[in-house]
């Protein structure tokens, strides 16, 4: 979204205070894109109100919103989100790597206070965690947001 708003663009138009290859790699930042809207949204509520703003912003993200309900969990972050509530943590590691270069596949755990509560395989590292996040909550019995 904040790539299609171009506030990336835009700091880096207004940025001169900053040295230009700092300007070019923060307007590219995934992280500071995301605070850049999540800064824009809020400019807007204290500006607006709530409810002039309520309608036209869940309007811009509803493609988004619908995905998120019905398509995708990130296991990963809703197991990272349930431990911190819980003042816990968990680690990744990767138990197994097997295949040539083009066609890996790998075998990660999810450690939670030195206990392997989850693991998974997948065809990169990313997948596999998401595998073992996904186990690790359902051992945990932690119900997901979104299925």
């Amino acid at each position: 979204m904040s790539r299609q708003l171009g506030l990336g663009v835009r700091l880096a138009e207004r940025g001169t205070d900053i040295p230009a290859d700092e300007v070019e790699r923060l307007s590219h930042n995934r992280n500071v894109l995301a605070a850049l809207l999540e800064a824009a949204l809020a400019a807007l509520f204290l500006e607006h109100g709530f409810e002039k703003i309520e309608q036209p912003i869940v309007k811009a993200f509803a493609a988004r919103i619908d995905y998120a309900l019905t398509s995708h969990v990130d296991y990963k972050t809703e197991l990272q989100e349930a431990l911190a509530r819980r003042g816990q943590s968990v680690s990744y590691s990767v138990l197994e790597v097997e295949g040539p270069p083009h066609d890996r596949r790998f075998r990660c755990a999810a450690v939670i206070e030195g206990e392997q509560l989850g693991v998974g395989t997948g065809e990169s590292k990313k997948a596999a965690e998401q595998e073992a996040a996904k186990e690790a909550l359902a051992r945990l019995g932690v119900e997901i947001s979104a299925a």
